[in-house]
């Protein structure tokens, strides 16, 4: 199994700072994470921690993309969620006292900071604002939680999957051209995010394709109108 390669990353030099909730730490907050904290590069496919694991502390996302990966008791991956840069994980676990729900794997070469939970913990404990930012955190989360359930029991596969893609693209982005999604899934990934079987999405893949929605190469994703999309999710424009 190939090991996190360790390096040194120092917060207030990094280009994602004003991205992530510690930012919202005061001064010597900051100084005192940065003076504990254990930064590694991961290599994609490297899972960063396992689902039913221990939590020791969180992580920050200082660039890369990571996926929340759980599986069901037929062995089938559910993705619950992604994960950008300026993105924290790992909090809920800890601060419930949980082991963690899913597993936390590389999509693409990451680098992550981890803060050991004893600090982390004395932190919010000291820093009212840190700790008011974390708690719309948890609250964003079990928002989205209860929306994703909701569409699951509600809406059909067809909307489910336009909604996805446009949330990948909220999540990643585009690449330089302005329509190709800034990130590679395969068919079952994008299966897992929606919710539904591989062949339905590859079937309505090709549907949204023939309808000129998008344009399938490989892995590759373009978004040629995303207002039909829009529209095909059924969701405001």
């Amino acid at each position: 199994m190939k090991m996190p390669i360790e390096v040194h990353s120092a917060c207030n030099a990094c280009e994602v700072r004003f991205n992530s909730v510690l930012s919202k730490a005061k001064r010597e907050h900051i100084q005192e994470i940065n003076m504990h904290k254990v930064c590694n590069v991961y290599k994609k496919g490297q899972t960063i921690f396992h689902e039913g694991a221990h939590p020791f502390g969180i992580y920050c996302v200082n660039s890369g993309k990571i996926k929340l990966s759980h599986l069901g008791d037929d062995g089938k991956e559910q993705i619950t969620r992604l994960l950008k840069e300026g993105d924290i994980t790992g909090y809920r676990a800890l601060l419930s006292g949980d082991r963690y729900a899913a597993s936390a794997i590389v999509l693409e070469d990451a680098h992550v900071c981890f803060i050991p939970k004893e600090l982390f913990i004395a932190i919010l404990k000291e820093d009212a604002g840190l700790a008011f930012e974390i708690m719309k955190l948890l609250s964003d989360e079990l928002h989205r939680a209860e929306l994703q359930l909701t569409h699951l029991a509600q809406k059909p596969v067809r909307e489910r999957l336009a909604e996805t893609l446009l949330f990948i693209k909220e999540t990643y982005g585009y690449e330089e051209d302005g329509v190709t999604l800034n990130i590679r899934f395969s068919r079952e990934e994008i299966a897992n995010l929606v919710g539904t079987a591989t062949e339905s999405t590859i079937r309505l893949l090709s549907e949204f394709k023939r309808d000129g929605m998008v344009e399938l190469e490989g892995k590759k994703i373009k978004i040629l109108k995303p207002k039909d999309l829009i529209r095909t999710a059924n969701l405001q424009d």
